[in-house]
């Protein structure tokens, strides 16, 4: 088994200990593969699973107080057009950018940053997300015929572990509000000429008060600007009840991507979250028919975080000038992607609905 100690500038190649290759880490295997000789090794620790993973003081880490031990300094090449930092392996020097097919030629800069604690190995290998991309290509109306041919016959796609802030805490809420209960009353109404009796739904409200309590438990949010977040989102559920504590044997042979949204920047977008959370709690505090919330007051205590990894196979295409971007999950083999069109496909389907219409139309007028 190959040392997997983090060193000064993490490197995440792992030489075999029969032959020198590097070890890759197999999905299919869930162990590390060297495809020149065969050798196998295991991963120390993997099957932990999320219970040994320790959450960080989200306080301790805005004040820059985290142990020595959690942080960690990578070589990253920065793309010039979508700004993605990548992690590389030791020897590289020269890249493609997996997230938008732009060259990249990098010196050795590093990259500060807090450690992933946990990671969500990859289970899908490379050729089973490429063929449910191409399933998900083949099933989209107007795709052009020329994008998805070299989609499923063009290079292969590209393991990217990308970054991830998950937010526990503590919330403690206090409310004012109206309860709103519905009632009816008969109203004489004038239709067609004609008085008739109706029932007409009135609300009578009330005020109400009080606390709503609720502890959150692993907020997700992406910690990285590459890519679109409503494709991320779309790749969603992720099942972190399978995280293993973090070891860079899981990334041999594969990219991870540094993140981007700082800590800070994460929890705002998870406080979002918890906010909606906490209002919908409250309006069933509330009960009655209809509420309506004037205020909510709430403190929140005990936050941790985890920085993790999340498994992506992905695919960037350059196509008649235009980059297409595909993602799989590596974990459930969910696709999302750009939407691309045809447009001499658009144009003739159009055609043919005029044609069907003219020929509906000119045989409703031969039966009149």
């Amino acid at each position: 088994m190959p040392d997997t100690q983090a060193a000064d500038i993490q490197e995440h190649r792992f030489p075999c200990d029969q032959c020198g290759a590097d070890f890759r880490f197999d999905p299919s295997a869930g162990q590390l593969i060297c495809d020149h000789c065969g050798n196998e090794a295991l991963i120390e620790g993997m099957g932990r699973h999320a219970n040994s993973i320790r959450e960080l003081d989200f306080n301790a880490a805005l004040n820059a107080q985290l142990p020595e031990i959690e942080m960690e300094e990578t070589r990253v090449l920065s793309c010039p057009n979508c700004a993605a930092q990548v992690e590389l392996g030791g020897a590289e020097h020269a890249a493609e950018c997996p997230f938008c097919a732009t060259p990249v030629v990098t010196g050795t800069g590093t990259h500060r940053h807090i450690k992933p604690k946990a990671v969500l190995p990859f289970a899908l290998d490379e050729r089973t997300a490429r063929d449910a991309m191409g399933d998900w290509l083949g099933r989209l109306w107007f795709a052009p015929n020329g994008l998805k041919e070299y989609a499923r016959k063009g290079r292969k796609m590209q393991g990217i572990y990308v970054p991830y802030w998950t937010f526990d805490a503590d919330t403690k809420s206090r409310y004012a509000g109206e309860r709103g209960t519905v009632y009816y009353e008969t109203q004489t109404v004038m239709r067609d000429g004609k008085a008739q009796k109706v029932q007409v739904a009135k609300v009578r409200w009330r005020p109400a008060s009080g606390r709503v309590a609720r502890f959150f438990d692993d907020v997700l949010v992406l910690a990285s600007k590459s890519l679109p977040k409503r494709y991320t989102d779309a790749l969603e559920p992720w099942d972190l009840s399978a995280l293993e504590p973090y070891s860079p044997a899981f990334l041999a042979g594969l990219r991870a991507e540094g993140y981007t949204v700082e800590l800070d920047s994460g929890f705002a977008e998870a406080r979002h979250y918890m906010d909606r959370v906490i209002e919908r709690d409250v309006k069933f505090d509330i009960g009655g028919d209809r509420q309506r919330v004037h205020s909510i007051a709430t403190d929140v205590n005990d936050v941790t975080f985890k920085h993790i990894l999340l498994p992506v196979w992905l695919a960037a295409y350059k196509y008649r000038g235009k980059t297409y971007r595909f993602v799989v999950n590596g974990s459930t083999g969910r696709v999302q992607g750009e939407r691309p069109y045809s447009a001499w496909k658009i144009t003739f389907a159009i055609v043919i609905g005029l044609i069907l219409a003219a020929i509906i139309g000119y045989s409703a007028a031969l039966s009149q």
